[in-house]
């Protein structure tokens, strides 16, 4: 067998569109991922469906892998042949200890590769407008541990050193040794004046940002909690955050469901200005349909129905897998439960013959039984848990219907690991599906207490009601951009 090779990435602080270009194309090509704590979780929507994944991650007072075990894994996955993408937050040589599982490859003669993130030492303080260096205020930055296991109280033995400097220090993995480390810099002689802050952002759990000065600074900071980036120097005082802002500026919004959804409705929200979180994601589970899809090509009049532009790529690629010739399909009708259904089918040659002027359940249902005919058949190509809604309706006018599920849904537990923390801090949650309402139940078992539901339509919302949870925002029109246009509306209507 073949050597593989290992990836080690960083993946940047913060949302996942601060990873580099050639990061993000190693992630999309990998046979397994090794990642940290604080990465964006999206960032696991690049690697491929068949994919490893292995969380070992290491955070302070919680257990974790260690060391040894995390680059004793990648040599392991990297000798079974597999291309392997360790994904690390930040910058893997930027205390990452990327060195060290490096030096663990070439003892074991796998070849790697190291592609640069953007640091926390000097993202974090940017994203709340602190620069690292600025003309006339610091003309050198130091990057120091906070905390070490070398020295009697467990502080960087050149403290002293650093404390006699004009540039700006900043300091990672010290936030436990704020109070001694504030202490030993005054004791050196360092002016109680100077500027400090603390800041605890991109991924951390809890973001917070506190300014003060070198004298203060412990006590503002007491409620911070870790992992959090210190600084100190002159730039500590300054304020060059962001100007830009949008409609949505400062509102949380979590998001559930498809990646294809969930997709489309964060670009949408992040556009405005709105800070997303991946509260839920829901994978596809590709189910054996009971269907030899032959039937449909027998020249008889049917009607193939997809209520999401997942069971039409599902339902494409089982033709392409069965050699089935589209021009065999040409006495069928197509219906499609929305517009991005409809766009699926597009995509591949076809025009829908109904798409509902209500994009729901029941629309599709109350259009569909107006044209169909007895004589043909209704295929229902979609989900397991799809709404017992479309099928009713059918029934009820005699209509031939066979349901034909073509996947099912399972919630990604790496997601709620990671995400868990942000609910209770929720300004909005969003659903596209029932079925994606049963999924976040399932997975949290209730809701976060302050946020406001917004439901993508009256199915959605009834199967919220129905666990109990509050009347959401419904949009009158069913759709991705309907959802964005409810929050918009809720956001700026008198409390």
């Amino acid at each position: 067998m073949n050597t593989g090779c290992v990836y080690l990435i960083g993946a940047g602080c913060g949302p996942a569109d601060l990873i580099t270009l050639r990061g993000m194309e190693r992630l999309r090509r990998c046979d397994a991922v090794v990642y940290d704590d604080l990465i964006d979780p999206r960032l696991l929507e690049l690697v491929p469906e068949g994919a490893e994944r292995l969380y070992m991650g290491k955070r302070q007072g919680r257990h974790s892998a260690s060391q040894s075990d995390i680059s004793a894994k990648l040599v392991a996955l990297a000798r079974e042949g597999k291309g392997v993408a360790r994904l690390k937050g930040g910058d893997p040589f930027v205390f990452g200890r990327g060195g060290e599982e490096i030096l663990a490859l070439q003892a074991a003669g796998i070849p790697y590769e190291e592609i640069p993130g953007v640091s926390s030492a000097i993202a974090i303080p940017a994203l709340v407008g602190i620069p690292v260096t600025h003309r006339g205020a610091s003309q050198s930055l130091h990057i120091v541990t906070g905390h070490t296991a070398h020295t009697p109280d467990a502080l960087p033995s050149q403290l002293d050193k650093l404390a006699v400097l004009e540039g700006t220090l900043v300091f990672l993995m010290g936030l436990s040794q704020l109070p001694q480390l504030a202490a030993r810099l005054l004791a050196a002689g360092k002016d109680p004046d100077t500027p400090a802050a603390v800041i605890s952002g991109g991924n951390a759990p809890h973001p917070a940002t506190v300014r003060g000065t070198l004298a203060d600074i412990a006590d503002l900071a007491r409620e911070v909690q870790p992992p959090a980036v210190i600084v100190v120097g002159q730039v500590a005082g300054m304020d060059l955050s962001s100007t830009l802002s949008g409609p949505l500026d400062g509102v949380r919004v979590g998001i559930t469901g498809t990646e294809a959804v969930a997709g489309r409705l964060e670009e949408a929200l992040t556009g405005l200005g709105a800070s997303v979180t991946l509260a839920e994601r829901s994978l596809l589970l590709e189910l054996e349909p009971d269907l030899e899809f032959s039937v449909l090509a027998d020249g008889a009049p049917h009607w193939l129905v997809f209520t999401s532009a997942n069971g039409v790529r599902l339902f494409f690629r089982r033709l392409r897998e069965q050699g089935l010739d589209l021009r065999r399909l040409h006495a069928c009708k197509f219906a499609v439960i929305g517009a991005a259904t409809g766009e699926a089918l597009a995509q591949h040659g076809i025009r829908a013959d109904l798409c509902p002027a209500q994009y729901t359940s029941r629309g599709l249902g109350l259009a569909l039984r107006e044209m169909a005919k007895p004589e043909e058949d209704i295929f229902l190509l979609r989900s397991l848990k799809g709404s017992p809604v479309l099928p009713a309706l059918l029934h009820e006018r005699g209509l031939t219907v066979h349901e034909i599920p073509l996947y099912d849904l399972q919630s990604d537990p790496e997601i709620a690991r990671q995400t868990a923390h942000a609910l209770p801090s929720l300004d909005y949650l969003t659903f596209s599906s029932a079925s994606g309402v049963d999924l976040f139940f399932r997975q949290y078992g209730a809701l976060p207490s302050r946020a406001r539901c917004v439901c993508i339509g009256e199915v959605t919302a009834q199967a919220l009601l129905d666990r109990g949870g509050p009347s959401p925002l419904v949009p009158a029109d069913t759709s991705v951009q309907g959802m964005v246009q409810s929050i918009l509306a809720d956001c700026q209507s008198p409390r």
